[in-house]
């Protein structure tokens, strides 16, 4: 049987790293070893970003819903309480889209939670 040499997939591999690391700064976008390098550091803050962006969205989701529910009289907590309460089933992202875009609407829904409260 034949001997298999590995320079095309070497290549192949390389190829595919540097392309990856494309538009890094200095040698990091032209030498495998640090392009290999750069590229394994940006996967990792990549994936550490991905769990981030979630966290983000939902502290900021939370803070417009406090900030529309303060203007109505009423917390946070005690808010999302009424809610709960209330049987109202709603999540965080899309009381935000209604505190932001229709104030009447969030302003029913404070109501719907001071009555589920006051029961």
């Amino acid at each position: 049987m034949a001997r298999v040499k590995g320079a095309m997939m070497t290549r192949k591999r390389r190829k595919k790293t540097l392309k990856l690391a494309k538009g890094y700064f200095g040698s990091k976008h032209k030498l495998f070893k640090t392009a290999k390098q750069a590229v394994m550091k940006s996967g990792n803050y990549a994936y550490i970003g991905r769990k981030q962006r979630k966290r983000d969205f939902r502290r900021l989701w939370i803070t417009r819903i406090s900030a529309a529910a303060k203007i109505n009289g009423m917390n946070y907590s005690t808010f999302m309480n009424g809610l709960k309460k209330a049987n109202v089933q709603m999540n965080r992202k899309m009381l935000a889209e209604l505190a932001v875009n229709d104030a009447a609407g969030f302003a029913n829904l404070v109501e719907q939670a001071k009555a589920a409260l006051n029961k």
